[in-house]
């Protein structure tokens, strides 16, 4: 978890990260939000797997650089906005007032309401105001300072905007500025997940990486990995129905974090992913697997494999902690296989492309 402590009206993240007794490489951090927001960029990539990060600032800030530099190379996007001049022939629209009003001074000028494309619109206002809170940073290394300053020597005809006033909402794509898509996740990532507003309109940095927002950033990573490299297996986050006669309408909605579905075969592997500080719970001075956790994922096969095929297995993948006694296990509960393992994201993101592989290989070659 990154630690903060108060400073100026903002808090400053802490260099290690940490959750508790589990760290995680920050750079990793970068490969998990890529894939859950479907933006793997090979620039970015390799200037992440050559570079060590002290904190997740200047993680987002070399991403950020590194972005906007593609960015304006392919050009700012223009939009057309409305503007408001005083002119000496018409443009657009007379503004009726203010040009009545220009008339009965001696001014034979016109107030003119007209659109013009500009490079002064809402992302790129976003894009620049991103880009300095990253250099207002006391944290940020000195050239990834001079990165974000360079770049921005392209935005001198745009406008920054107030943190607190982004209307994300606003935001609309087409075929002119869909390569904005991924710049605006970022910006939000760095703007809205980091900053928070208090009642007093004061603004606070908050913990990004707290276990509720780590853990749904793990559940993502996880499906649109498999998304991406394991497609035949068709992967999704899907429902699974009860297994019941009659209504079921009051009953809880089952709804795996991801499916894996082998059409040859019609073997399925159901993952619930999982982002806790211990893979054990504590009872009497004994250890053993978290209860919830596992009645949960035997409800799941057991509900998905309604013909007893045995040809359903569902799996425990926990983010790896300290717990030095933990290994690997696999029970047979039921005539279903359900597997207990642990994903250590505190190595190099190859090594963790290695354990998810394993996963579906291993899977692959059961039954």
């Amino acid at each position: 978890m990154i630690r903060t402590k108060p400073k100026n009206g903002l808090q400053d993240c802490v260099v290690s990260l940490m959750t508790r007794d589990r760290s995680i490489l920050i750079k990793n951090i970068y490969y998990m939000l890529a894939y859950a927001f479907q933006c793997l960029q090979p620039k970015i990539y390799r200037k992440i797997e050559t570079e060590s990060f002290e904190n997740i600032y200047d993680l987002f800030a070399t991403i950020l650089s590194i972005s906007i530099l593609t960015q304006l190379k392919q050009g700012l996007s223009r939009e057309y906005i409305e503007k408001k001049d005083i002119l000496s022939t018409l443009k657009g629209k007379i503004e009726l007032r203010e040009s009545m009003n220009l008339k009965m001074r001696g001014d034979h000028r016109l107030a003119c309401i007209f659109e013009d494309l500009s490079e002064n619109h809402y992302m790129n206002q976003i894009l620049k105001s991103t880009a300095l809170f990253l250099i207002y940073e006391n944290s940020l290394r000195k050239e990834n300072k001079d990165a974000l300053k360079k770049v921005l020597l392209f935005f001198s005809n745009i406008s920054s905007l107030e943190i607190s006033s982004i209307n994300w909402q606003r935001l609309q794509y087409n075929r002119s500025n869909s390569s904005y898509r991924i710049l605006m996740h970022i910006c939000y990532l760095v703007l809205h997940e980091l900053l928070l507003t208090t009642e007093d309109g004061e603004l606070k940095l908050i913990d990004f990486f707290d276990d509720m927002r780590m853990s749904k950033l793990f559940e993502k990573f996880i499906l649109e990995y498999y998304k991406k490299h394991y497609k035949h297996y068709n992967p999704a986050s899907r429902e699974i129905k009860w297994n019941t006669i009659g209504f079921g309408d009051l009953l809880p909605k089952m709804k795996s974090d991801v499916m894996l579905y082998d059409n040859y075969s019609s073997k399925k592997l159901i993952i619930d992913a999982k982002y806790y500080e211990r893979v054990f719970q504590s009872q009497y001075d004994s250890d053993s697997i978290r209860s919830a956790h596992l009645y949960q994922m035997f409800s799941y096969v057991k509900n998905e494999d309604k013909n007893n095929s045995g040809l359903v297995d569902g799996m425990l993948l926990y983010a790896k902690t300290d717990e030095h006694k933990f290994q690997n296990m696999t029970y047979n509960l039921g005539g279903n296989k359900i597997h207990i393992k642990t994903l250590d994201l505190s190595k190099d993101f190859s090594y963790i492309q290695n354990q998810l592989n394993f996963i579906v290989e291993e899977w692959a070659k059961t039954h």
